[in-house]
């Protein structure tokens, strides 16, 4: 026997979709336009359908569907050139868009992407043979932290996210750590451009730009470090120095 699942999504409109994935190097292996729309969309072992349903919001969508795969990074990096070939930047909000690369606290190293048709695409390769939720911490700002990773780029609940971290930035009796800091005023601001709020943005990422860490610090938060300077540009036309 030899099974295999293919998801069938929903979109209002066929054309785009099929541009956004043969922008990332998917080919199409069937198209129509009539008696309804619907599409077939193929790269090395992943195959996506999908069907065009008249007065379908893409903006209210629920569907998803997860591709796992053994070089997350590799496909982040081809997506990501394929996107900016294609729209003359890398779309970071909106519809299409693309959502940084990350590890999260499952056992994934992922990213998630949404189509013009709403639906979105997770992307990840296992880096742990323990793939439940980990505990949340109990210290203050590492719980936080935690939280609004997951809320921000697993259930993309962008704000709720957005409400954790503003909590945990108007605590006065505890202050965190200057590499806790960092994450929580880069996630703020990343949450804040992807919500449209460019001033916000541009606040939180410039006063992450301006923290003052020690080498070690630098060197434990290079992840952190380059999501900065890859937001920044966006917004204040600078890179972090």
């Amino acid at each position: 026997m030899n099974e295999k699942t293919i998801p069938l999504l929903p979109c209002h409109a066929i054309q785009p979709v099929v541009d956004f994935y043969v922008a990332l190097g998917f080919e199409t292996t069937f198209l129509q336009k009539s008696p309804y729309p619907y599409a077939a969309i193929e790269r090395g072992s992943v195959q996506l359908h999908f069907s065009g349903i008249k007065g379908y919001d893409p903006a209210g969508s629920y569907s998803a569907c997860y591709i796992l795969t053994d070089d997350v990074d590799g496909l982040y990096a081809a997506f990501r050139a394929g996107l900016k070939a294609a729209y003359g930047k890398i779309p970071i909000r909106g519809l299409p868009r693309i959502g940084p690369l990350k590890d999260m606290s499952y056992g994934m190293r992922q990213f998630l992407m949404t189509d013009p048709g709403g639906n979105c695409v997770r992307v990840g390769q296992q880096i742990s043979e323990d793939q439940r939720l980990r505990p949340v911490p109990r210290e203050t700002f590492a719980r936080a932290i935690h939280m609004a990773d997951l809320f921000v780029d697993s259930k993309e609940d962008l704000v709720g996210a957005a409400k954790i971290i503003d909590r945990a930035l108007r605590w006065e009796s505890r202050q965190p750590t200057p590499a806790q800091h960092l994450r929580l005023l880069v996630l703020r601001g990343d949450i804040a451009q992807r919500l449209g709020d460019d001033a916000l943005a541009a606040r939180m990422l410039t006063k992450a730009a301006e923290l003052q860490l020690t080498e070690e610090e630098r060197a434990s938060a290079s992840g952190t470090l380059a999501r900065l300077a890859e937001l920044r540009p966006w917004c204040t036309g600078s890179e972090i120095p």
